[in-house]
């Protein structure tokens, strides 16, 4: 295994085996492209990388050897236009086979990857790219996204270069026919041409729930922090398949579809679907035995309205969820229709996972776990002190020098001045609060924004959610804060209905009555608003600020 360049030991008899004995060892001038994709093809040449398919009848499997012929094409291509150690190339794939080999070509080159999502509109790719410096875009053939880009091109300059990928578009290079052009043999730079460990390879754009999208920015070791992602917390297997659910255009992608599973040899099944329908996602998983899984909560909710039980499973031996807190009925509907309890983890775009259930772990509804190893991670209170078992804080990476472990991000991409403010003392500070209990295992609250208070009390909406959400005319809800004359504020929820339901004053009072005795009834909420959906990021985080921001105008108004 090349787990064995990396770990001086990758079996732990528990998890505080692992968390005091884990070690890294850090290759110097590590580069994904050449140390993980050339080396499987190197060492096991038919080894099966990636296995996709989509809504269309297409199926294909790539061996590692496919992937590393396909990306020196491609790099030789990138290379033609112009692209070297430093330049910056935007990816907007959906979950295109090319992005794999997109990916790995350009972090082969040194170059800087800026993951792109769908929904991009052409004032969020005219700040990015001029914000990051866009040189190159390459692009999935749709209409919406092709429009976008074309519309935002005079007001980028910097883009020189502009390739599409499954069709041909006017104006536009053709991806499929230009690497046919280049030897798919590509030699790995060397001297001033080489990246360094320190230097920069991935760029993300935060999912902006508040304010302009931020710039996070990763090394080269990034990939090798999601060892930790991948074998000890998703539980991959080498040639199992695993699936994460979702779009390469975020942090996800990274955690679950590429970095530490392949390390770990494991097989990536990628399902390319059109929209998220829940009983053709259930008919995949079946059809290609995944053997572990991941989705964020949101999908588990929605997959527990179709009949499970009608589906066989068996193969998922792991399931795993992220992105947002994991409802405890999602949590117990899963296990009793399925057998499999839900792994959460923790993290961030700028991260890798620092909070999980690993494996050794039993998973506890509702809490997402204990501390990775490297991650020196603290609940810091008002005072910027460490808190004491059962005090809510806000979760914080110790640093040191700036610095964290690998796998943390280095600060922001062009912008000193934000990185030495988040970097600059012995923490970084997520402004996530959660409470420690006595076992360690850590209890997300919410964010420190999304905090309510309410007549002298603190509400975290996560709890109030989780309460909500056990109720079966529940699919999903936001709790938020609600202005108020008397209290101040006072606790909001809107709610997405279960098929069936409808809303009523009547099914209102039910669910303030189903909240006062599952919870402590102060929390309750006092206004529930309905509505068809739940307005979130690109990245499908539920957008509580908008909720709160809309409130606010209306009641001014």
């Amino acid at each position: 295994m090349l787990l064995d360049r990396f770990l001086p030991r990758w079996e732990f008899d528990s998890y505080e085996d692992f968390k005091a004995n884990y070690r890294l060892n850090v290759p110097e001038h590590f580069n994904f492209g050449f140390d993980i994709v050339d080396a499987w093809a190197e060492q096991e040449p038919e080894k099966r990388a990636l296995l996709w398919c989509n809504d269309h009848g297409e199926e294909h499997t790539f061996t590692f050897s496919e992937i590393s012929r396909l990306s020196n094409r491609t790099a030789n291509f990138f290379k033609a236009c112009g692209v070297k150690k430093g330049t910056v190339v935007m990816l907007i794939l959906r979950r295109r086979w090319e992005y794999w080999v997109c990916a790995t070509a350009l972090h082969k080159l040194g170059a800087v990857l800026i993951p792109g999502s769908l929904q991009l509109t052409k004032k969020d790719l005219v700040y990015r790219a001029n914000a990051a410096g866009i040189h190159m875009m390459v692009c999935v053939n749709d209409d919406f996204v092709v429009s976008q880009v074309e519309q935002a091109m005079p007001e980028a300059p910097t883009i020189r270069h502009r390739a599409i990928v499954a069709g041909q578009r006017e104006g536009w290079l053709d991806f499929s026919r230009e690497i046919e052009k280049y030897p798919d043999v590509f030699a790995r730079p060397v001297g001033e041409g080489a990246a360094d460990n320190e230097d920069i390879m991935l760029v993300y754009f935060t999912s902006g729930t508040t304010g302009m999208p931020k710039m996070v920015r990763h090394n080269f070791m990034h990939p090798l922090g999601h060892i930790v992602t991948a074998k000890y917390w998703q539980g991959v297997q080498e040639n199992k398949l695993h699936m994460s659910v979702s779009d390469s255009g975020w942090a996800k992608f990274g955690w679950g579809k590429i970095y530490g599973q392949w390390i770990c040899g494991a097989s990536i099944f990628c399902y390319d679907m059109d929209k998220f329908i829940p009983a053709k996602l259930l008919e995949h998983l079946e059809k290609y035995k995944v053997t572990t899984f991941c989705a964020p909560p949101t999908m588990y909710r929605f997959m527990l309205q179709e009949d499970v039980a009608k589906y066989d499973l068996s193969s998922i031996q792991r399931s795993c969820t992220a992105g947002e807190p994991l409802n405890p009925e999602v949590f117990n509907r899963w296990k009793e229709l399925t057998g499999l309890e839900i792994a959460e983890g923790f993290g961030q775009s700028e991260s890798t996972v620092f909070l999980a259930n690993f494996l050794w772990l039993k998973p506890t509804p509702g809490s997402t776990g204990k501390p990775a190893p490297l991650y020196d991670v603290q609940l810091l209170n008002a005072d910027g002190q460490p808190c004491e078992d059962g005090e809510e804080g806000e979760i914080a990476m110790g640093l040191k020098d700036g610095r964290g472990p690998v796998g943390l991000f280095t600060g922001y991409y062009n912008n000193e001045e934000l990185t030495r403010e988040n970097m600059g003392g012995a923490y970084y500070n997520t402004k996530d609060v959660a409470w420690r209990d006595s076992s360690g295992f850590f209890w997300f609250v919410g964010r420190n924004d999304d905090v309510i208070k309410c007549s002298g009390y603190r509400i975290g909406p996560f709890e109030v959610e989780s309460a909500l959400t056990a109720h079966p005319a529940v699919v999903e809800c936001a709790i938020t804060a609600a202005p108020d004359p008397i209290r101040g504020q006072v606790v909001k929820a809107t709610v997405v209905l279960a098929r069936g339901y409808a809303p009523s004053e009547e099914l209102t009072r039910e669910l303030q009555v189903f909240v006062k005795k599952n919870t402590a009834p102060y929390k309750y909420p006092r206004i529930i608003e309905y509505v068809d959906e739940l307005p979130k990021t690109l990245g499908g985080k539920i957008k509580r600020a908008q909720i709160r921001s809309e409130d606010h105008q209306k009641h001014q108004v």
